[in-house]
């Protein structure tokens, strides 16, 4: 049999066995595991894409937007 990937926590880079019986795959812990999704609501992580439109009625100009 085969010995389990090792893999480095996202959140710690602690090695963590890659099975089933971890519950917290890829993580090492619920304490890592949690600290991960606190970033992800508070937005730290951003996904790129193209910019936002510009609201109605601003002009976009570098004067002010006046």
């Amino acid at each position: 049999m085969a010995s389990p990937r090792i893999v480095p926590c996202p959140a710690c880079g602690k090695p963590v066995e890659w099975v089933p019986g971890n519950p917290y795959r890829p993580f090492c812990s619920a304490r890592c595991k949690g600290l991960d999704l606190g970033a992800w609501a508070a937005e730290e992580y951003r996904i790129p894409g193209p910019a936002a439109p510009l609201p109605p009625g601003s002009t976009g100009g570098e004067d002010g937007g006046t």
